[in-house]
């Protein structure tokens, strides 16, 4: 019997947790439970920012997943913010997102598989070189409502999939309904990406590595909406979950 592929995920961290009340990690199950259902063996990363560690976990890895969470830091892609716009941006998280840009690099140092949703897209973005829209009430006229809390499950819009992208093979489909919680986005993508996927007031919904970038991964998908929570019901989510792991499968046994 084969061995699973071993799926790195990020995790959020929590100022009071279940347990002691002090700082720990948070994640919603959902998660793993995607890539377990994928056929992958979910390994949650603790939130260190410790280069040999996160190197020594890539090395071991046969994919990474990053996930969701709250804002990545504001100083890491912006100079400076109105006061407007700060206030919309959540307490900062600055063990994960340095140990999150620290796993990136060694993603593509290793070059394995990557699969990012939406906290991940963003903080890719901001990786390679991109920012972000900080909000896009405040930035953008005529946005959908993208913060959709009150149906985190359920799909609320379409976003429209570039022909040709990975995220079209993968799907079949040309629109792609999906859910949507979030406030922020990617605003200019890094110059190693491209877009492939828009909602209708043309915020991005999905990265991909550009054919011509000057590094080659095994396989990159970045989306801003939730798959995990879309997957049990819906096959053109859960079919993200199982290209990923295969992916990640391949890539183990090249390992070998």
């Amino acid at each position: 019997m084969k061995p699973a592929p071993l799926i790195l995920i990020s995790a959020s961290m929590q100022k009071a947790g279940a347990e002691f009340g002090d700082h720990s990690l948070s994640l919603s199950n959902r998660y793993a439970l995607s890539v377990a259902a994928a056929g992958g063996l979910p390994w949650v990363l603790p939130n260190i920012p410790s280069p040999e560690l996160i190197a020594a976990a890539v090395g071991r890895a046969d994919g990474v997943l990053l996930t969701g969470g709250d804002d990545v830091q504001p100083k890491l892609y912006a100079q400076r913010l109105s006061p407007k716009l700060r206030r919309t941006v959540s307490p900062p998280e600055p063990e994960r997102d340095l140990a999150e840009l620290q796993l990136i690099h060694e993603i593509f140092c290793q070059r394995k598989p990557l699969f990012a949703i939406c906290r991940g897209l963003q903080i890719l973005n901001v990786a390679l070189g991109g920012t972000l829209i900080v909000d896009i009430p405040s930035q953008v006229p005529g946005a959908l409502d993208h913060r959709r809390m009150d149906r985190k499950n359920q799909v609320v819009h379409e976003v429209e999939l570039a022909r040709g992208s990975l995220l079209a093979k993968i799907t079949g489909q040309t629109k792609l309904g999906v859910n949507s919680s979030h406030h922020q986005a990617a605003g200019r993508v890094s110059k190693l990406l491209k877009v492939t996927a828009c909602s209708a007031d043309g915020i991005i919904e999905g990265l991909e590595l550009r054919p011509d970038a000057i590094v080659e991964m095994p396989f990159l998908l970045a989306v801003q909406f939730h798959p995990e929570r879309l997957s049990a019901r819906h096959p053109e989510h859960r079919v993200l979950f199982g290209t990923f792991v295969a992916a990640c499968a391949a890539q183990g046994r090249k390992l070998l």
